[in-house]
């Protein structure tokens, strides 16, 4: 009786340090996430597995990095630039930042009609894209977002499927594990494009904005001044790996479903909701599409909230204004209609002509392209003693940033290259 009382009161105190980095994680697998690894696994089977081993550490590293800048400056990445650096570096991270984060605002309203679509097929799908734009508005705008978050997460839980799905059926599980320690890139346009997109849908800029800016908000709203030490660090880190965990584990298993079931069903190229839901047939059969839809709706009201929130705090942070989303609308109207501009532009993107599926891609594609910049503007923020004190980066944390960097500068490039070939 006595372990059991202790492992209790060790789960209890593990789920306390839960916070900023859990929903961080969550956010991650949203529809643009659930889109590119759906069709990584269907165009290439199991040959993009290693991805998910090889972010994980770069993830969490830079994620680490943002959280311990908000929790050290009690300040966002933007007000952190804004009062250390030259203006012409803000604009350059607003300028790269702004139009990743509008199209994945789309993309995902889209994404979400185009589910809600495919359980009621009579009514079009712009109608749930406008529907669920002014759920979104009202929500953000009326509701503080943890009790959104608090609240949404657990329709988030339903992506779990995925985990079940590849034991369902006899798998060569020696492949399996030679494709996720063994990368397998293949040298053409289609493949660089995808890999891009799992590494920019992954490795997502409006992220690193949220974390610090989130850690930054926790540490304003504590009753009485704290004094950062080594305790807080640590706790901070443990969030940030195991949201981030979470969120690798999740791809992982989505890559593996479709990679299995989409892939050798022949389905190599998904351009419709209805083929990405067919990877969840060997669980829930004709309910597939019902489950496949509540994750896709579930994680965009889970994700927009942070893309519009992330949005809103660069543009907030860059001219003064008032912001938090625990801020009534009358207390920090610029920042809540940045918000309601950024959902109207998003829905506008419905109208563009590109399928909800490419916008998904797309707009992870865009993050791959843009991250760089934004990965190393965090870098220098976080090696920078007058802004982060004795709490600047050590070895390995500069290893795998720059690492991160590395990639995601080199599949930039490549990707580009392939453009004009």
């Amino acid at each position: 009786m006595n372990n059991r009382k202790k492992v209790i009161v060790k789960l209890k105190r593990f789920i306390s340090i839960l916070g900023p980095g859990l929903v961080t994680g969550s956010s991650d697998d949203d529809p643009s996430g659930i889109a590119t690894y759906s069709q990584a696994g269907a165009q290439f089977g199991l040959s993009t597995l290693w991805t998910a081993l090889i972010t994980f550490p770069l993830m969490a590293s830079i994620q680490e990095m943002c959280a311990r800048i908000g929790m050290v400056t009690s300040q966002g990445l933007t007000g952190t630039l804004k009062k250390n650096y030259p203006k012409s570096i803000l604009y350059l991270m607003v300028l790269f930042s702004f139009p990743a984060i509008i199209l994945n605002i789309g993309a995902n309203i889209a994404g979400m009609g185009a589910v809600a679509n495919l359980i009621f097929p009579k009514i079009h799908a712009i109608y749930f894209s406008v529907l669920f734009t002014a759920m979104l508005m009202g929500a953000v705008i009326f509701w503080p977002y943890q009790k959104i978050a608090s609240i949404l997460k657990y329709l988030c839980a339903i992506l779990l499927v995925y985990l079940i799905v590849p034991f369902l059926s006899k798998q060569d599980w020696m492949q399996i594990i030679k494709h996720t320690v063994v990368p397998d890139i293949q040298f053409n346009k289609e493949f660089i494009a995808i890999l891009v997109a799992v590494l920019g849908t992954t490795i997502s800029p409006y992220l690193f904005f949220w974390q610090a800016t989130m850690e930054s908000e926790d540490m304003k709203h504590r009753k009485k001044q704290i004094i950062i030490d080594k305790g807080m660090i640590n706790k901070m880190r443990l969030d940030v790996n195991f949201g981030m965990l979470f969120s690798n584990i999740v791809m992982f298993f989505i890559i593996l479903t479709t990679g299995t079931v989409l892939f050798n069903a022949g389905i190599h190229q998904i351009d419709t909701v209805e083929q990405a839901a067919k990877a969840l047939e060997p669980l829930a059969g004709e309910a597939a599409y019902y489950l496949f839809a509540v994750g896709v709706i579930g994680t965009g009201f889970l994700a927009i909230p942070v893309l519009c929130g992330s949005l809103s705090y660069i543009i907030s942070e860059t001219f003064d204004w008032e912001a938090g989303l625990d801020k009534k609308f009358q207390e920090a109207k610029p920042f809540y209609l940045v918000i309601t501009v950024s959902l109207v532009l998003g829905l506008l993107i419905n109208y563009v002509g590109i399928s909800p599926i490419q916008a998904l891609i797309y707009s992870a594609i865009l993050y791959g392209v843009t991250s760089p910049v934004i990965i190393a503007i965090v870098l220098h923020i976080s090696n920078n003693k007058a802004v982060m004190k004795q709490f600047t980066n050590k070895k390995r944390s500069n290893i795998l940033g720059f690492a991160t960097l590395v990639l995601m500068t080199v599949s930039a490039m490549v990707l580009i290259y392939y453009q004009f070939v």
